[in-house]
């Protein structure tokens, strides 16, 4: 049978998810009377809230007698780890387009690794039946960004059609008959190159993993040179250098949704293998007798790291499953095998482990995914990594792109330049600014929230890693200080009533507190502790027009990456599976003035 090997890549909502849902009906993956589900690629709940693709998904169509093996990918750049590896099992990319938006900034991030790997790029603008689309000026665009991207001549005379994925259309003309998703298909089996068949001994690269309950580890890759049958006798050729014996027990290929078991799998096909226990990320599969290793998988470094502590607040093991350091370890230690973007250290407190990621979106992710696992633990205030370039102080810098309404541009363009954001770019249209800055990553942290408030939620920001450059200079921390609970117990509406002029709340009343959980955020630079716990005075003394009524504006709700983003160097996250509560890292008061008076001697 002949293979095609292509990996779709588009933006975050630009419809690659629906695209595929409509593909697997069209080549009748579902049987009839088989209940359907939408965005079935979006396989855990939380890619499908958040309606991102957050890990690589394998899968297989067979159209006019040829597998098509299709790879969804990651659109956004803190997921680089994924996309670095999916794309090295791929002989083209599907780009995938909106007709009204045009290529964006996530879209870019995964066609540079594309074209840099010398992938075939096809085209799918997608949308095309939207009253505001504009898919001749969205072509033009696709081009230039080609261009930009240094794309050789080959890649630059690319192939496309205009599609509407929810209803299930693709055309090569504007004015052709819309009909199905043929066209689409016909395109990836007529200009999607065959694998290249390599005779010789086995090499096969492991670039994603699998665990079954039942059968263990499952290693997937793409086998580059040889064959590979069940019962085979391999050698794992570890990252490190190091080689184990294994094999085979069995062999699986992509068929449809599912996997198909087979006896042997050819040369460029993508397979799962069964039965080697000691298999990660990145290795290469090869024939005992002719060990020969390819090429390691670059991938980006992280560029931000935050500390994960155990919980240690009055209401600890209240909600959590698993609490322990060790289960908290054993936990970041198996997320850092599947994901080669993140790194994992162990510190000189047993307590505290150092991870660090591509940005928030990556650790908030795992975070998210832990905390639904049963997971209780605490992080820190997120830290960009810095490196030294030439014997001086260089941290990482990013191209952050912003849509805003034409009136709003100004207060965007200030806040960006206190950040240290040098404006590289302004597009203004009729009604809308499209601003581009090259701004620190340490500068990003936070950023978001401010802005949302600012702008009234109006603002369109994506950004990415761009490169690392020479330290920018101080940037200003949160101006507000902290309003922190002084006791312990349910707040009550009489006393945030009274409290409403300090500052913004976090909490509603009812919820239950502890003494040092940071509760709403002060007007003042500095902390303020109060007593959230105050009832009113009851007594018979009282004089019918002393009451007041009581009007409690709703809290501020944040989720963990609004919370990383507005935390100091003093103060930390605790995650439980139904809380997310803001604290210090001391609760005691008098500890935290013992540390602050002992900070400003050692002047730090």
């Amino acid at each position: 049978m002949e293979i095609r090997n292509v990996a779709i890549i588009a933006h975050v909502d630009h419809g690659k998810t629906t695209l595929v849902d409509q593909i697997l009906r069209q080549c009748d993956v579902f049987r009839d009377g088989q209940e359907v589900r939408e965005r079935i690629l979006d396989s855990n709940d939380l890619e499908r809230e958040r309606g991102i693709t957050i890990t690589a998904k394998n899968f297989a169509v067979t159209y006019h007698g040829v597998r098509i093996n299709l790879i969804d990918t990651p659109g956004h750049a803190d997921f680089g780890g994924e996309v670095e590896r999916v794309l090295k099992m791929a002989d083209s990319v599907l780009l995938l387009v909106d007709a009204f938006e045009g290529p964006m900034p996530q879209t870019r991030f995964v066609l540079q690794k594309a074209l840099q790997l010398n992938l075939k790029p096809l085209v799918v603008i997608n949308k095309v039946d939207r009253h505001n689309a504009r898919p001749h000026e969205v072509l033009d665009e696709i081009f230039h960004l080609f261009c930009e991207l240094n794309a050789n001549d080959e890649q630059l005379d690319f192939r496309g059609v205009y599609a509407a994925g929810r209803d299930g259309w693709a055309i090569g003309e504007l004015n052709d008959e819309r009909v199905n998703l043929f066209p689409l298909l016909d395109m990836i089996v007529k200009h999607v190159p065959a694998p290249e068949v390599q005779a010789g001994p086995l090499q096969m690269l492991v670039a994603a993993m699998d665990h079954s309950d039942y059968v263990g580890r499952i290693g997937i890759g793409r086998i580059m040179r040889g064959s590979l049958k069940t019962k085979d006798k391999v050698a794992i050729l570890k990252r490190d250098g190091t080689v184990v014996q294994s094999q085979i027990k069995r062999l699986y290929v992509f068929d449809n949704l599912g996997k198909l078991e087979v006896q042997e799998v050819g040369c460029g096909d993508i397979c799962a293998v069964v039965g080697l226990d000691s298999v990660d990320i990145g290795d290469t599969l090869a024939d005992p007798e002719h060990p020969e290793p390819l090429p390691l998988i670059a991938v980006d470094e992280p560029t931000l790291s935050l500390n994960f502590m155990t919980n240690d607040s009055p209401f600890y093991g209240k909600d959590g499953k698993y609490v322990t350091s060790r289960q908290v370890r054993a936990r970041l230690y198996q997320e850092a095998e599947r994901d080669v973007a993140l790194r994992v250290e162990d510190t000189s407190s047993a307590d505290t482990f150092k991870v660090s990621g591509r940005g928030i979106l990556h650790l908030s992710i795992l975070m998210e995914n832990m905390r639904r696992e049963g997971f209780e633990f605490m992080v820190g205030q997120p830290q960009v990594i810095y490196r030294e370039i030439d014997s001086r102080k260089a941290e990482p810098v990013e191209v952050l792109s912003v849509d805003i309404p034409n009136e709003l541009a100004g207060t965007v363009i200030e806040y960006a330049a206190s950040r240290r954001g040098e404006m590289v770019t302004m597009e203004q249209g009729e009604d809308r600014a499209k601003l581009e800055f090259h701004i620190p990553s340490r500068g990003l942290i936070g950023f978001r929230s401010k802005m949302l408030r600012a702008t009234g939620g109006e603002i369109v920001m994506h950004h990415r890693f761009f490169q690392y450059e020479f330290f920018k200079g101080s940037i200003p921390q949160r101006q507000s200080g902290s309003i922190i609970s002084r006791d312990r117990g349910a707040a009550v509406a009489f006393a945030l009533d009274a409290l409403q002029d300090r500052g913004m709340f976090f909490i509603k009343p009812g919820d239950e507190l502890y003494n040092g959980q940071i509760i709403g955020e002060h007007t003042k630079e500095d902390d303020i502790v109060v007593n959230a716990q105050k009832a009113k005075q009851l007594s018979n003394m009282r004089a019918s027009g002393t009451d007041r009524k009581m009007h409690v504006a709703p809290p501020i709700i944040m989720g963990i990456e609004e919370s990383l983003e507005h935390i100091n160097a003093d103060e930390c996250v605790e995650i439980t599976p139904k809380n997310i509560r803001l604290r210090k890292l001391l609760l005691d008061e008098n500890d935290r003035k013992r540390a602050a008076k002992q900070a400003t001697l050692s002047g730090e």
